[in-house]
Order: structure tokens, then sequence, then C-alpha cells
């Protein structure tokens, strides 16, 4: 009766507050990749089955989707843990770092790189909650350096804006070749 015992403890399932949303929509995700397959994947003729471009894209997206349901059924049987909603928002609210990216990489080609980094990095410290005034000077500073840092050292190519068109001549090639 130990050994029973025992083997239950080893596979106690801990269910986390997020954990049916998230078996919910990785479920859809599966079917949806699983749907994808005839169009996106070929089978050749006079193909052995392991050399077949969409065999082993095949084996791995069903083992997924199976995989997938069997962590939503886990999920459906598991004791629920009050606060599903609560962790699905933070997961919702973890997006809006990305929603800023995306406008940053929108922003460089028309701003250059400098000015939106430094505008840029001064806004999300803002976001983050620093208030402190010496905060809130060095952190275009530190955008300087890592424009600097790519551009000069790293030789990153990145696109100039089009605000340095506005500038001399001169300052335009320094700006475009090294901020």
């Amino acid at each position: 009766m130990e050994r029973i015992k025992t083997l239950q403890e080893l596979f106690k399932r801990y269910r986390r507050p997020g954990d049916f949303v998230f078996a919910c929509l990785f479920l859809a995700f599966s079917l949806f990749l699983l749907s994808q397959l005839g169009s996106q994947t070929s089978w050749t003729p006079r193909t052995k089955l392991f050399a077949q471009p969409a065999f082993w894209p095949m084996v791995s997206i069903i083992a997924m989707t199976v995989f997938a349901a069997l962590h939503l059924v886990s999920s459906a049987v598991s004791p629920r843990i009050p606060g599903r909603w609560r962790e699905v928002w933070q997961w919702v609210r973890s997006f809006e770092y990305a929603a800023w990216f995306m406008v940053y990489v929108l922003v460089v080609p028309f701003a250059g790189y400098l000015l939106s980094t430094m505008v840029f990095m001064t806004l999300l410290g803002l976001r983050a909650g620093y208030r402190s005034p010496g905060t809130l000077a060095w952190l275009p500073v530190i955008a300087v350096v890592i424009v600097v840092v790519f551009k000069t050292f790293l030789q990153v190519k990145v696109p100039g804006g089009e605000v340095y068109l506005y500038l001399p001549e001169g300052l335009r090639a320094f700006m475009l070749t090294y901020l």
C-alpha cells in the first residue's frame, strides 16, 4: 500500500491558475498547425519515408496535438485553483511590451535610430515606474551608448531616419555612419 501512495504522489499534478486557458490555446494552436500541414509541406515521389520533407513536421505536429489534448484533459480533471483570469490578464499585459517594440520599429525609419532609442528608453523608464530625475536623465545617455556600440563597434546596419535628410551634409554623413 505504501508503494501505491508513493506512485500517486509521484504522478500528482499541481494545476496552476491559468493552466486550463493555456491548454485550450495550445490545443487550438496545435490544431491550426495540423490543418496547415497539407499546404505547407509536400510528399515527393520515390523518396524514402524518413527522407520525406513532410514526414518530420507531420510527426512533430501530430505529437504536439496529442500532448496538447492530453494536457487539456488533465487540466479539466485537476482540482481548480482560483485566480485563472488574474493570471490570464498578466499574460495579456505582457504583450504591451511587444507593442512598444513594434511602435519603436515603425518609428526608427522616420526619426532615426539615435533619437528613437533615446525617446523610447525614457518612455519605457517612465512606464516601468522610474520617476527619479537622476534616473530619467541617465536613460538617454545609456541610449546613446547603446547606439554607439551597435552602429560603430558592432557595425549593425540600421536604416537612417528621414529626419537626417534635414541635417547639413557633413553632419548627415556622420549621423548615418555612426549614430
